[in-house]
């Protein structure tokens, strides 16, 4: 490993160090978990974290921004506190592994988006007017696309996306340009245009056709999604979990009544879809039920 031309910051790293209060907090504690991780990753350091590559720390940073995504979900602001740091953890380590590579560090990352917020937002850093989000958006993608001459529109989209955000951001991006439905309706209309086409591929029992159907549906619905301004993510994350929480229920009943999936011994055959459903019914009447109370409660 190479080493830097300047010595490697030395502290009491265990010593806690007062956090200044949230008016006077300017990210002056950055330079503190440089300095921990330079220690981590330099001479003496940790034989684990040395042993981590660009490609290793592909699953953390994927982890760490679905935390950060949960904890927004949750409300919790001390568990998004906890995942922040956690994300600015993953920032803070490419980077230096990047310094010893000799190729970039963390004030080239940070000194790069700070120059781009202030050459994108011309409305707030200079003399252009933008009154509405929209004109925003267009004057960002318009100054992006100047930035990047030659490179594609969806170029900037990227493809380790999860499938439904990529798509949502895909159809946002060509919308920019004026490619795209005028309105809500004839977005609803190629969505049943694709589900006949679906239809059709699955009557003829062509499973290659099929998947293809199913893919331009799918896209389809994520292109209505946006036109009446849903996530469609989001949506399908809490459609998940009203059916996580409907499907405890019914495995609780299950066990209830019946010993659990295949009886006592577990040999038994699975229970008529009817009993599930009954259980489905009444998991159904009774989260509707807990949130009526809890919206009630908050009346």
């Amino acid at each position: 490993m190479s080493e830097t031309p300047h010595e490697v910051p030395r502290f009491d790293e265990d010593a806690p160090r007062p956090v200044p209060p949230l008016e006077l907090q300017d990210g002056a504690t950055l330079t503190r978990l440089v300095g921990v991780v330079r220690r981590l990753l330099g001479p003496g350091g940790c034989p684990w974290d040395r042993e981590q590559t660009f490609e290793t720390t592909r699953k953390f940073v994927l982890e760490e921004a679905c935390e950060v995504i949960d904890a927004i979900d949750s409300g919790d602001r001390n568990a998004l506190r906890e995942e922040l740091g956690d994300l600015v953890l993953q920032v803070v380590f490419l980077s230096e592994l990047a310094r010893n590579e000799k190729a970039f560090a963390i004030d080239d990352a940070v000194a790069g988006i700070v120059d781009k917020l202030v050459t994108r937002h011309p409305h707030v850093f200079g003399d252009l007017d933008a009154e509405t989000a929209d004109e925003v958006l267009r004057n960002w993608e318009q100054i992006k696309a100047r930035e990047k001459k030659g490179r594609g529109i969806l170029s900037g989209v990227p493809r380790s996306l999860p499938a439904l955000v990529r798509a949502q951001a895909i159809g946002e991006k060509v919308r920019r340009v004026g490619f795209d439905w005028a309105d809500v309706g004839g977005s609803r209309e190629k969505v049943a245009e694709e589900i006949g086409e679906l239809d059709r591929a699955i009557e003829a029992g062509d499973a290659a056709a099929v998947e293809e159907e199913l893919g331009d549906v799918l896209f389809a619905l994520v292109n209505l999604s946006r036109h009446v301004k849903v996530d469609a993510e989001g949506a399908l994350r809490r459609t998940i979990d009203k059916f996580t929480a409907r499907f405890a229920h019914v495995e609780a009943r299950v066990k209830e009544e019946h010993g659990g999936w295949g009886g006592p011994d577990g040999n038994q055959p699975n229970l008529p879809l009817e009993v599930l459903d009954g259980y489905w019914e009444e998991a159904k009447a009774k989260l509707a039920d807990g949130e009526r109370q809890t919206a009630g409660k908050a009346r």
